[in-house]
């Protein structure tokens, strides 16, 4: 990329970004791919629920490596350089967020899926200009999937343009969550929500990886997802899919999406508002 782009607005430099974060998103794929059922390593990091292996580590290592031949003064916020829990992710997140161009990057998520051999995980790159996301990859290396957004410009996967599902009620919605590693406050909070939620929709799901979760809202696949305490690199990549498909994306309260939400509802819209008064009137939106 020439120096003159670099410094020239969104709009022109664009191409480049995206197609950066594609490329690693499909390099960094297509190696976990190949060792599904074939990593060595397997440790804890904030409790039992929290894993992480040599892959995910190798994972986001390709992807800085990666950005930083194209764009070595550009910031970069890993899921592995962050200490383990909620204070450090919200520590490491403040020291970047405001920075001029900011990648952003779960380099497997869904790593308990991962690690159980079950086909539900992703790689999630963003990248934001000033606090904002201006790009977002989110790839499905078992699917080849690969969900791409760019701000004012649509999301996308196999090249065709992603719109969010049009059911305008909870009671015809299929709608995800998460159970989140954290047993303390989320994980409790969180199944709160479940138990208020599974009798107002058609359906739950939860297969395990954020990330997936949102791009699946994007492509109208399901109509709402919700999880307490998540981070920027869950998410940042899903909400810029879901705001370009049509969708919205708020904190649990309703308050507009921002790299600091750790609390996420993201809906197809025409379901928000009545999903969010139903964490509310059940004490679970954190």
């Amino acid at each position: 990329m020439a120096v003159n782009d670099q410094q020239s607005n969104f709009a022109v430099g664009s191409k480049s970004f995206t197609a950066v974060a594609i490329n690693c998103a499909a390099k960094a794929g297509e190696w976990i791919k190949t060792k599904l059922g074939n990593y060595t390593s397997l440790s804890l990091k904030y409790s039992a629920q929290d894993l992480v292996t040599e892959v995910d580590k190798g994972s986001e290592t390709m992807i800085r490596n990666l950005v930083h031949t194209h764009f070595p003064n550009h910031s970069f916020l890993g899921e592995e350089g962050v200490e383990p829990g909620p204070e450090a992710s919200e520590k490491a997140l403040h020291r970047v967020r405001d920075e001029e161009y900011l990648w952003i990057v779960d380099p497997v998520d869904g790593t308990t899926n991962f690690v159980h051999g079950f086909p539900f995980f992703s790689v999630s790159i963003a990248l934001a200009h000033k606090g904002e996301v201006i790009v977002g990859v989110v790839y499905d290396p078992i699917r080849d999937e690969l969900f791409v957004a760019e701000k004012g410009k649509g999301a996308y996967v196999h090249g065709r343009r992603m719109e969010v599902a049009q059911e305008k009620a909870l009671s015809d919605s299929l709608v995800a969550t998460g159970f989140p590693a954290d047993p303390h406050y989320a994980r409790p909070m969180n199944m709160k929500g479940l138990n208020a939620m599974v009798p107002k929709v058609r359906n739950i799901r939860s297969g395990g990886s954020a990330a997936l979760h949102m791009a699946y809202v994007a492509a109208g696949r399901l109509n709402g997802f919700w999880e307490i305490g998540l981070n920027a690199w869950d998410l940042a990549a899903g909400a810029l899919l879901v705001k370009e498909s049509g969708g919205t994306v708020t904190d649990t309260k309703g308050a507009p999406y921002d790299l600091g939400v750790r609390n996420v509802v993201a809906t197809n819209g025409l379901i928000h508002d009545e999903m969010i008064g139903e964490l509310d009137k059940a004490g679970a939106a954190g």
